[in-house]
């Protein structure tokens, strides 16, 4: 073996270990208990991915999106690292090459909050920002030839870099936590999609270990991944046609999306899941993002229809990052004021799923 390749095999190997001495000294995300008064026998948990170091349920895919790259070896002590993305997933990946010691450059649209950006570039990354979202793509392969570098590509690895069997993955992490409780095999779990790599890891964990668990997805309605789902014809959204919630809903259908392991899907109005984040805000005394307001307007029609046919269980869904970066979006009226959103009325309707 020559000596750059040796070098290289040593280095790979110091980088795995770094990223895996990083997991270790990280505790798991809780699992937070939320009571249903009005619904007996029916219990939601939500777990709570943005107390990850970088603040959401994207740190468990960089994390394993590197491992991944540095086991199929393309990534070396001088490769470039870069990725499209609409922010969490590039505020993860920008942590982990900045411990490898890799520049980092985030592919991301131009409306990006600017919280996320900040994130970046706190952990090291850099910003390469487009006004047309449906090139971020192309710029990131671009980028990558440029560079010399390596395009981590989410929307394709999502699915295949995490082991869906278990290796503390997010399903495997759900079900060990839920082992104790009343219910401990969930009547559904309920996701969203961005990538698709959350939905086919819970999906595919759920077939291999037999369960009787449903998995739900929660999709914006100006998203291509439901209407794909409904007509596996339709493989992209006409121009113009684009989700606020970040992080969800794409327009076309990524290579990570795999519809064939969900059960259901549900189309939420952008205006019903901001008043959902703002309720679930209020209750817990927090801010969280968009996108877990998505995932509760699909639980709570799924509560209302277990309910309706008696049926008790448990509904476990996700709390996908925290509120803070979207203090000038969602959180800001003025701001959603001027794009015409009017969630007060959900805000209210949602409150009386916790209600007494």
């Amino acid at each position: 073996m020559s000596n750059t390749k040796e070098a290289a095999r040593i280095w790979r190997a110091d980088a795995i270990r770094r990223i895996e001495a990083d997991f270790n000294r990280s505790a798991d995300t809780h699992l937070i208990r939320m009571e249903l008064p009005r619904y007996p026998g029916i219990t939601l948990y939500l777990k709570d991915e943005s107390s990850h170091p970088t603040g959401s349920l994207k740190h468990r895919l960089a994390r394993s999106l590197f491992l991944y790259a540095l086991c199929n070896g393309w990534i070396g002590p001088d490769t470039c690292i870069i990725e499209a993305s609409s922010g969490s997933t590039a505020v993860s990946e920008a942590y982990f090459a900045r411990m490898l010691g890799l520049r980092f450059i985030a592919v991301v649209p131009a409306s990006t909050a600017a919280p996320k950006l900040d994130a970046i570039r706190f952990h090291g990354g850099e910003i390469h920002a487009v006004d047309d979202p449906r090139t971020v793509y192309d710029v990131a392969h671009r980028l990558a030839r440029e560079t010399d570098g390596h395009y981590l590509d989410q929307f394709t690895y999502a699915e295949r870099a995490t082991d869906w069997r278990g290796n503390n993955n997010i399903a495997q992490s759900i079900f060990a936590q839920m082992a104790a409780e009343a219910f401990p095999i969930p009547a559904w779990i309920v996701c969203g999609a961005g990538t698709g790599g959350t939905s086919a890891t819970i999906g595919r964990y759920i077939a291999y270990q037999r369960h009787a668990t449903r998995l739900c997805v929660a999709d914006p309605v100006h998203s291509v991944f439901h209407r794909h789902f409904a007509d596996p014809a339709m493989a992209s959204l006409p121009e113009g046609c684009a989700s606020c919630i970040e992080g969800i809903g794409r327009p076309r259908v990524e290579p990570s999306f795999i519809p064939s392991v969900i059960d259901r899907m549900m189309a939420v109005e952008d205006a019903a899941s901001i008043g959902a984040m703002r309720s679930l805000s209020r209750r817990l005394g927090r801010r969280v993002g968009g996108s877990t307001g998505t995932n509760l307007v699909a639980i709570a029609r799924l509560v209302e229809e277990m309910a309706g046919r008696d049926e008790t269980g448990s509904i476990v869904s996700i709390l996908c990052d925290g509120g803070e970066r979207y203090g000038c979006t969602y959180y800001d009226d003025n701001w959603l004021e001027a794009r015409g959103i009017d969630w007060r009325p959900y805000e209210t309707a949602f409150s009386r799923l916790f209600a007494q």
